[in-house]
């Protein structure tokens, strides 16, 4: 216990934040200064907060452009952002702490520690583990249609699928072990050690004075949401600077045991290099550069191994990447659904290399042809959109150009905005550029039931199950579309 307690005031004690940054790390602030507001503009990115780690320190953190585009408030090193999928490491590095004292068995069954059935009857919910839901095998979807039960897709254990569904159960365990909400406790194991004080799973009265807007891809600002309750896989409110002291604690171990800190950036499971929410999808093979460890994405590149996490709720989009041995890292946060096609070049310029977590994760940089299409088909209309998707094919040969996973992507973008007949359309080019894959005829299907056009819908769906007969949401739809009224 007194080792831990040195390491955390350690850390503590570290500084914070470099105003006039080291001259070793001079010439690349300089860089990432002059051109994270290009490609911001570049990327219709409103607002952008950054923190950088050098030898286990934070040597920058800066904020560029406006927490919002109507206030025109700046960001700055206190702007709170969403964390969304980032609050998964911070909840897993609680779990493993509370495994260090004993009362969380990482391999025993989830189900010991509720007094009731979790979901409905399922033998197979007895598979389910602490570690399992950390390394993302549980069988569970990412996260399941509202209104509709929770159910298990696949044998535990068996295979890959990332499931925030997972993290709420295991949250609900560490409620009933420790006796008070998760957010609290994640609090008092996380956030107070490690002098995170702007943090919080819950809103807090003070980030009013602080907080960024999220704006859509299109540049509009959303209504801020303020969860007065925790979600154990998205509800993490914080500042960069402050998610930079999280990731320098997974860095050193501090706060776990030897086993334990090693064990979270190990890898615990192969993921498939096709897709990361893969229910429903077929098998392809396992990824060669991206892993999972405990709560945490692992990647391999040549400049070494390093654990990373990408966030998403829609109008707020983040990455952070750490490498433990060099005790580099990055944490980038913005708040627009742009955020992540600009990231990836500002991790490569932070980290000297490209990062392939980004293009597993399969966001659309900003100079490439998926994105170049929203804006055009959004600014110029649908048949601007037709005419650049068929001139970039043609140029770049296919899916060098844009993928189906892109051109899918582009589809329930333009769904999201109330584009439905333009969606139509693209999912139509998708169904015409790769005829033999259920799910481009599924997605056609959803746009043409969104629209009302029954028969369509019903037509795509059947081929989709045609296609492929494990497709359960098609099936589901078929069903209800059948169904007499």
């Amino acid at each position: 216990m007194r080792t831990v307690t040195i390491l955390i005031v350690a850390a503590l004690t570290l500084p914070c934040l470099a105003q006039k940054p080291a001259d070793s790390n001079s010439a690349l602030v300089s860089q990432l200064t002059a051109a994270i507001p290009d490609l911001m503009e570049r990327g219709a990115v409103p607002g952008l907060s950054l923190a950088l780690i050098e030898n286990g320190r934070i040597v920058w953190s800066s904020g560029f452009g406006v927490r919002n585009v109507t206030t025109k408030e700046p960001v700055d090193e206190h702007t709170i952002f969403e964390a969304a999928s980032l609050t998964k490491p911070v909840v897993a590095y609680a779990a493993l702490r509370l495994a260090d004292q004993g009362k969380l068995d990482l391999d025993a069954p989830l189900s010991r520690y509720l007094p009731a059935p979790y979901i409905d009857a399922d033998p197979r919910l007895d598979q389910i583990t602490a570690r399992r839901v950390l390394s993302h095998n549980t069988g569970f979807p990412n996260w399941r249609p509202e209104g509709k039960p929770l159910v298990i897709h696949f044998t535990p254990g068996e295979r890959f699928s990332y499931s925030g569904e997972g993290f709420v159960y295991l949250g609900q365990v560490i409620e009933r072990i420790t006796g008070v909400l998760l957010d609290r406790f994640v609090a008092q194991t996380v956030f107070e050690p490690l002098g995170m004080k702007e943090s919080s799973l819950v809103w807090e009265q003070p980030f009013n004075q602080q907080t960024a807007t999220g704006h859509t891809e299109a540049g509009v600002a959303i209504p801020k949401r303020k969860p007065l309750k925790h979600n154990a896989a998205a509800s993490l409110h914080t500042t960069a600077t402050d998610y930079a002291r999280f990731m320098i604690a997974v860095m050193n171990g501090t706060g776990l045991k030897p086993a334990t800190a090693r064990a979270m950036i190990s890898q615990q499971t192969k993921v498939d290099q096709g897709c990361s929410n893969c229910i429903g999808r077929p098998v392809t093979q396992p990824s060669e550069s991206i892993f999972w460890g405990l709560g945490v994405g692992l990647q391999h590149t040549a400049g070494g191994d390093s654990f990373w996490h990408w966030g998403d709720n829609g109008v707020f989009r983040c990455m952070m990447i750490g490498y433990p041995a060099s005790k580099q890292g990055i944490i980038i946060f913005t708040n627009s659904g742009n955020g992540l096609a600009i990231a990836p070049h500002i991790a490569k310029l932070a980290m000297h290399e490209a990062q392939p977590a980004f293009a597993w994760v399969n966001y659309a940089p900003y100079d490439s042809l998926p994105f170049t299409l929203f804006q055009t088909i959004r600014k110029e209309g649908i048949e601007a959109g037709i005419e650049l998707y068929r001139r970039g094919r043609s140029a770049a040969g296919g899916d060098k150009a844009i993928t189906e996973s892109q051109m899918n992507q582009l589809g329930y973008r333009l769904l999201g905005v109330k584009k439905v007949q333009e969606a139509i359309e693209i999912f139509k080019l998708n169904v015409e550029a790769y005829p033999k894959s259920f799910n481009v005829y599924d997605s056609l299907a959803e746009a043409y039931m969104t629209n009302g056009d029954k028969d369509l819908a019903i037509k795509n769906y059947e081929m989709s199950v045609q296609l492929n007969s494990e497709n359960t949401g098609g099936i589901e739809a078929l069903k209800k579309l059948r169904a007499k009224p």
